[in-house]
C-alpha cells in the first residue's frame, strides 16, 4: 500500500550557484526553494530564518558544524544590511571563519563569484 506524502528536510546535496532570488525564495540547480537557505560545503539546506529573527549562534550552528570547509561566510541579512552580533562574530572567528554581512542580493552575487573561483565560501541567505 502506498504511503502518504513524506516531508523531508529541504536539502540539495551539492554546491550550486544561486540563479535568482526574491519573492520569498531562491532558485538554484533547476529547483526552487521558498524561504531562507544555507549554502554549505555539504550542500544547500532550507534554513528556518527570516528578517525578524536574531542573528545568533544557535541559528548558525549548522555553519559552525561545517567550519573546517569554510573560510568565508557571506551573510545575506535580508533587504537591508545589519551587523553581526559580537558573540556570533567571535564564535565564527574562533572556528576560523571570516564573516561578512550584507543585504541578500549582494551576498548572492558575491557567493556566485567566489563559488566560480572555487573558494571555500559559504552563505547564509535570508529570503527577501
Amino acid at each position: 500500500m502506498a504511503r502518504g506524502i513524506e516531508i523531508r528536510e529541504a536539502h540539495f546535496p551539492g554546491r550550486a550557484p544561486i540563479d535568482t532570488y526574491g519573492n520569498g525564495g531562491f532558485r538554484f540547480a533547476d529547483m526552487s526553494h521558498r524561504g531562507s537557505i544555507l549554502c554549505l560545503p555539504s550542500g544547500i539546506y532550507g534554513w528556518d530564518m527570516d528578517m525578524s529573527k536574531p542573528l545568533s549562534i544557535k541559528n548558525f550552528q549548522k555553519v559552525l558544524d561545517e567550519a573546517a570547509g569554510i573560510e568565508v561566510l557571506l551573510i545575506g541579512t535580508g533587504d537591508d544590511m545589519r551587523p553581526i552580533p559580537p558573540d556570533l562574530k567571535a564564535a565564527l572567528k574562533a572556528a576560523g571563519i571570516s564573516s561578512d554581512p550584507m543585504n541578500t542580493g549582494a551576498a548572492v552575487r558575491t557567493f556566485n563569484i567566489m563559488l566560480m573561483e572555487s573558494r571555500a565560501v559559504a552563505a547564509a541567505l535570508i529570503a527577501v
